[in-house]
């Protein structure tokens, strides 16, 4: 079987005449001023509407990857289903990719590999007419020259899915990864500014918690986030804009944004005992700062920008006054650390806000999450025996149902029964309760509290 397929949007998106879309992909490239230019590429987040209104803003991305030609050897695309209904993840049934400038062959080997997964799946009907994948290769075939092609149509699944396949197909440095989405849509000009700012800035912390109304192709890209924290990259933004800039009506735009991603920078890291101290004493600094008080707070450290995810636990004469926390790092440590501080302390719904006079009696803990680890069990029984007391913390989901239990709450909760059975009451659910549904995931901390 030798099946191509062809330009479904070439003519309407960008020019369908060879000479003529050279010129204008030339043009746009010559003309690009990415905002950084980072030094190791792996993966690039790209617009993708016609190329009159975000083809700058991808050409600043693509003016980058001009200088891997002849590295980069295989290019794994991911973008939003638009026109057909996929659940999870469709391959082409395909072997060539065809546009005015010429064909392109398909990954046939990294397809073969992805098949076995539940979530990915063959459609030719999702790729038949789907433009956000087609308006990239012309870039890609201009600054690439030769390369092979593994896409993906991404309709209704998890980040967790998507990231699971892009670790699949990682590969070394002969493979880039291309994230195909636009921003927001058609809001007007001043407020999709504030909106895709807000939406840079959580692609920039690694927030893989996207929405549609943020991003269209929010599920690709969420998996990109998620694969980019286990590889320890960085995001770096190239352009940001929107269509009034370009060629549009300034009443109602769309966003458009360019990233790409880098090893990030290695941080030194203080001691245990240096980190302890630091995160107590920020949070206590930010609850003294609502009443007026001067506390210490301790000087600028740069691991303290690195995402992080805590938990601020209060107590008061033993008994807990308040515990507000983050199960995933979506933003800078000491911004978690500041924000939980401030919702222990007055924003806890099991307890009035906290007092000035009962300040000075409170005792602050800090813990910090490390990353999630999903438990794969068949059963309950074997979820009990997977769980280590007084080490794991744990997350409890099913549905819209969700719980979480520090690794704390096995001094109240020693038995492994008990404490996931307190977890299911704790995510609204029947102590009893069992469901080939629920998922569990676990955790650890470290953990640092102020003396008595």
């Amino acid at each position: 079987m030798n099946v191509v397929r062809p330009a479904a949007v070439a003519g309407m998106f960008y020019p369908d005449a060879p000479a003529e879309l050279r010129h204008m992909l030339d043009d746009m490239l010559a003309a690009a001023r990415p905002a950084a230019r980072p030094a190791h590429i792996k993966a690039l987040i790209v617009p993708h509407a016609g190329y009159i209104y975000s083809g700058p803003v991808a050409a600043s991305a693509y003016a980058l990857v001009a200088g891997l030609r002849g590295r980069i050897r295989r290019v794994v695309m991911l973008g939003p289903a638009h026109r057909a209904y996929v659940r999870g993840l469709a391959l082409p049934d395909a072997q060539r990719f065809a546009t005015p400038l010429g064909e392109v062959e398909l990954d046939r080997a990294g397809m073969r590999a992805l098949q076995d997964l539940p979530q990915v799946a063959v459609s030719a009907a999702a790729h038949q007419t789907e433009h956000s994948l087609e308006v990239q290769l012309p870039f890609l075939q201009t600054v690439l020259g030769e390369f092979s092609l593994l896409p993906l149509a991404v309709g209704e699944a998890t980040a967790g899915e998507v990231a699971d396949v892009l670790e699949r197909v990682w590969g070394g440095d002969e493979t880039l990864i291309v994230i195909s989405s636009d921003l927001s849509h058609f809001l007007p000009a001043a407020h999709a500014r504030q909106v895709d700012r807000d939406t840079a800035n959580a692609i920039l912390a690694l927030d893989a918690h996207l929405g549609p109304e943020q991003a269209c192709g929010a599920t690709p890209v969420n998996g990109l986030l998620q694969a980019a924290r286990r590889h320890g990259l960085r995001a770096v933004e190239l352009d940001l804009r929107n269509s009034a800039d370009t060629a549009g009506d300034p009443q109602r735009v769309v966003g458009y944004a360019a990233f790409a991603f880098e090893a990030a920078a290695v941080t030194k890291q203080p001691d245990e005992t240096e980190k302890g101290e630091t995160l107590l004493q920020l949070a206590r600094a930010e609850i003294a700062g609502r009443f007026g008080e001067a506390a210490p707070r301790p000087t600028e450290k740069a691991w303290l920008h690195e995402p992080g995810a805590t938990f601020v636990t209060l107590t008061r004469a033993g008994e807990l006054r308040g515990c507000i926390g983050t199960l995933e790092a979506h933003r800078p440590l000491g911004t978690d650390v500041r924000e939980n501080a401030m919702a222990a302390a007055f924003r806890d719904p099991r307890f009035m806000p906290l007092s000035r006079e009962e300040f000075p009696g409170v005792r602050v803990e800090v813990s910090l999450l490390s990353p999630m680890q999903p438990i794969e069990a068949a059963d309950e029984r074997s979820m009990l025996a997977t769980l280590r007391p007084h080490i794991d913390g744990a997350v409890l989901e099913y549905g819209q149902h969700r719980g979480t239990f520090l690794p704390q709450v096995w001094e109240q909760l020693p038995e492994p029964a008990e404490f996931l059975a307190h977890l299911k009451r704790k995510a609204g659910l029947p102590m009893d309760f069992w469901a080939d549904g629920i998922r569990l995931a676990r955790y650890t901390v470290s953990k640092w509290k102020e003396a008595a």
